[in-house]
């Protein structure tokens, strides 16, 4: 088992801008005029993202939630509802530390305004069902979860799927000249969007059967496979 020992690190990208890491994940804080947005609460052991939000700003503070693996939303029962995709609900509630936990439902398409800043909900199904990025087009920023990454790729377990991960990754393509940065959850910060075509060129060699398995560094029910700039645990 993984230690997750070390205190939440808050890291300023720009004077609206924060970016927390907790033990290997990453949640962001994006201040509005009217209000902020949260994206993602981590594992919520080492320190609490919301008391983090409150010392950052006095305005009203909204949770989205790109997916919900344990590492994201382990600190969201301190908010008073989840925002995320409807398709991801049913594995938040399988997830979620707090017994009734309230949701509030996200779709494609929809865009979240903190006044002066406006992110587009993008559907990205694979990694989870109902993953999602956030695209800030004026700043030309992609929030993209763990979709996209330098870092090893969770894929393995009942709520992955690698067709519907493949598909998205090809939306994401589509969409790259709406930015010119992607911040992502894990691994190196920031990254460019090629880093799109490298995932999707190694999890397409996945697919195939192309990518020899390997023991995974880390205690985890799966193999590691590695392609040139990506890798993934299936």
């Amino acid at each position: 088992m993984q230690e997750r020992n070390q205190p939440l690190e808050v890291i300023k990208i720009d004077e609206q801008t924060f970016r927390i890491e907790d033990n290997g994940v990453r949640s962001f804080v994006f201040i509005g005029k009217e209000r902020a947005l949260v994206v993602d609460t981590g594992f919520g052991e080492t320190g609490s993202v919301r008391q983090i939000a409150a010392k950052l700003t006095d305005k009203p503070v909204m949770l989205v939630i790109t997916h919900a693996d344990g590492d994201h939303i382990g600190g969201a029962g301190a908010f008073e509802t989840a925002w995320m995709h409807p398709s991801e609900m049913a594995y938040y509630y399988t997830r979620s530390s707090v017994k009734n936990p309230s949701v509030s439902p996200l779709w494609e398409g929809d865009v979240i305004d903190i006044g002066g800043r406006r992110f587009e909900v993008i559907h990205i199904p694979g990694h989870t069902p109902g993953s999602i990025a956030l695209l800030d087009r004026e700043n030309r920023i992609l929030v993209s979860g763990d979709t996209v990454s330098e870092a090893c790729i969770y894929m393995f377990g009942p709520a992955r799927n690698l067709t519907a991960y493949l598909a998205s990754l090809e939306k994401l393509i589509k969409l790259q000249g709406a930015f010119d940065v992607i911040y992502p959850s894990h691994g190196t910060f920031p990254i460019p969007p090629e880093q799109i075509e490298t995932v999707r060129k190694a999890a397409l060699e996945l697919a195939a059967g192309a990518l020899p398995p390997q023991e995974p560094p880390i205690p985890v029910p799966a193999q590691m496979y590695a392609g040139d700039g990506a890798s993934f645990y299936f």
